[in-house]
């Protein structure tokens, strides 16, 4: 997702922005976007690490309708005239 906004920045936080963009030779949007994402990672802190994903299984028995051939599959639930 982008945000197209304006933003009125103070004459020295432009002139640093400034200063970095052509240090790096970046745009304007490149810098103001790493500079925002450092800034509210360090005033959000480190984030919790998350607990892994799992998905618990269950055995249902052996497969009843093939599901490796589409076509056979349908035959057999719905017959042979299923077109």
């Amino acid at each position: 997702m982008t945000i197209r906004t304006t933003l009125t920045l103070d004459d020295d936080v432009a002139v640093r922005l400034e200063r970095v963009r052509r240090a790096r030779d970046a745009n304007l949007k490149e810098v103001v976007n790493e500079v925002l994402r450092r800034g509210l990672d360090s005033i959000e802190g480190p984030r919790k690490p998350r607990k892994p994903f799992s998905t618990r299984t269950y055995d249902m028995g052996a497969q009843l309708v093939p599901l490796d051939n589409v076509a056979e599959a349908i035959s057999l639930i719905e017959g042979d005239d299923h077109k």
